[in-house]
């Protein structure tokens, strides 16, 4: 007889939940929830074209729109239902948010309501689906502050990235892994199709301080701010440039593709704010993108900001805030956060007749 020789998901659960003899189940059934949601959005991907889920998602007489404006694929539209029945049932949620809703989404009345909140991006990258590229689902795990209200608003989610209960993120790839924090360091977990279960295979991952790898979409260079350009410019200068050294970039316009891999290897990912569209603060979405990925990243001994701040300090102010975002190997992220405030200083310092804006320029 064969013995199993990984921990499955469910027992890593129960191993964590003796820690706090106190606890109730809510919360390892939430995210066995999650789970299940991210098995079946999987399986969706897996068939593509095979099920005709490839291409846009059809609403009425034309393509559907999301509440960013984008135009949201099949395999959108098929994830965020997985999300909502796989959690809706369970009595451990008070209410859900995600990418693809205008408002946060209402538990039934005829279904019981727990103490936590959902916030998800059911699948990230999906610009990548028809070109089958890695893409993935972000979650968050948070507290209802107010669990005697009837009924969830925007406001109730408004908690900055360092209080998340959990989070983390499915990757749909060669292998389907699930990346989890609990608040306990970062564990991944591949999917054994055979037993349909989520097997640890990656504990205690880690990010390395020092990298020699970054990835940007580089299309958007005339955008960016000044700390940004200098950054980049000594990274593009190689050994022979003031870092000494040579660095690679990486670009897979999939945040969990690109998470991965700073989780595994090291690394910087930015997707920095720019003067692209001045009224937009960045372009990815701070409740259930950047704070997610950015707890597991800290989780995993790395660091996330926003050049001028770190972000799991932000408290958000709307459902789906934009921020920009700077993330990865902790000596590397710190350097470009020093950029910023060198920036900051310049400005702040200038003088108003003979600064760089004054009126005697050399």
């Amino acid at each position: 007889m064969q013995i199993l020789k990984k921990t499955t998901l469910t027992q890593y659960l129960i191993e964590e939940r003796r820690r706090y003899p106190d606890a109730d189940g809510q919360f390892n059934a939430l995210i066995l929830d999650v789970a299940l949601a991210c098995k079946a959005i999987s399986a969706a991907v897996a068939q593509g074209e095979l099920a005709n889920l490839h291409g846009n998602y059809q609403e009425g007489d034309g393509e559907s729109i999301n509440i960013q404006g984008e135009t949201q694929k099949k395999l959108d539209v098929l994830s965020n239902d997985y999300f909502i029945q796989m959690n809706e049932w369970g009595g451990n949620l008070a209410g859900m948010a995600s990418e693809e809703m205008e408002a946060p989404y209402q538990i039934p009345k005829h279904y019981p309501k727990g103490k936590y909140l959902l916030v998800f991006d059911p699948l990230d990258g999906s610009s990548n689906i028809d070109v089958n590229v890695s893409i993935g689902s972000i979650f968050s795990i948070l507290r209802q502050k107010n669990p005697a209200k009837d009924q969830v608003c925007d406001e109730d989610f408004f908690q900055p990235g360092n209080e998340q209960v959990a989070a983390g993120y499915a990757l749909y790839g060669p292998t389907t892994m699930l990346v989890l924090s609990v608040g306990q360091g970062v564990v991944g977990f591949t999917l054994d199709r055979v037993l349909g279960e989520f097997m640890l295979t990656h504990e205690k991952i880690t990010i390395n301080p020092d990298t020699q790898e970054f990835a940007i979409n580089a299309s958007n260079s005339r955008f960016w701010e000044p700390p940004i350009k200098r950054y980049i410019a000594e990274c593009l200068e190689g050994e022979t440039g003031p870092r000494g050294k040579n660095f690679n970039m990486r670009w897979i316009a999939s945040m969990v593709a690109e998470a991965h891999r700073i989780l595994m290897r090291g690394g910087v990912f930015m997707y920095p704010r720019d003067n692209k569209d001045p009224s937009k603060a960045g372009k990815l979405r701070l409740l259930y993108e950047a704070c997610p990925i950015g707890f597991l990243i800290e989780q995993a001994g790395g660091r996330i900001s926003t050049g001028r701040a770190p972000l799991l300090e932000i408290q958000p102010d709307n459902l789906h805030q934009r921020i920009g975002v700077i993330l990865g190997s902790k000596n590397e992220v710190e350097r470009i956060e020093a950029y910023h405030q060198e920036d900051l200083n310049e400005e702040t310092d200038a003088s108003p007749l003979f600064g760089n804006k004054g009126l005697f320029r050399e």
